[in-house]
């Protein structure tokens, strides 16, 4: 009996998320879990209601729940996925050097909390190829605020900026443009 309408709870929620409503099925599969919280459903449910945030975009929702999926489920078989799916709400709400600066850290942290304690999965691989992207975020960050201190004529915060591109950032883009503008800082002043 159980069984049965577990089942039918979580068919209903992952029939919902096929026909592209993905709310309701997040509502389903939070109901399946709330129903039977000690069955083997109970974190699949709770993990697929995340990920059905997740695609509407609702990445509050998601990584509210993927929380409380840590402190429920702490020996869920694939946690290297709930630490990715956190990482990519963080990273989904991205949005450029001039904005906010928590959703890249979070993301950054969260993505080399997975390439060191999930080496060898996919997850991994694509974690460093987004710690890759990130940095060229954050260096283009630092390269922003450098040439906002040079229009000001406010060479040493400028400087300490195009120095910490070249510091922490020393494999984007940005590595070129931030030592030509230190030499051009440093003929300006007079320093050799």
């Amino acid at each position: 009996r159980q069984d049965l309408e577990i089942a039918t709870a979580y068919q209903e929620a992952y029939k919902a998320l096929d026909d592209g409503d993905p709310y309701f099925a997040a509502k389903k599969f939070l109901e399946a879990e709330l129903l039977f919280p000690q069955s083997e459903w109970a974190p699949r449910s709770a993990l697929l209601a995340s990920y059905s945030y997740y695609l509407q975009n609702y990445y509050a929702e998601a990584l509210s729940n993927l929380e409380r999926f840590l402190i429920t489920y702490p020996n869920y078989d694939n946690l290297a996925y709930v630490h990715y799916l956190i990482a990519m709400c963080y990273y989904e709400t991205i949005e450029d050097e001039k904005r906010d600066f928590q959703p890249l850290v979070k993301a950054k942290d969260k993505f080399n909390f997975i390439v060191e304690n999930y080496p060898s999965t996919d997850f991994s691989s694509d974690a460093k190829f987004k710690i890759d992207l990130i940095n060229d975020i954050l260096a283009a960050k630092e390269m922003y605020i450098g040439r906002f201190y040079v229009e000001k004529k406010k060479w040493i915060p400028a400087i300490n900026r195009f120095k910490a591109v070249m510091d922490n950032y020393g494999t984007t883009i940005y590595i070129e443009e931030a030592l030509h503008r230190l030499v051009e800082i440093h003929f300006i002043l007079g320093l050799e």
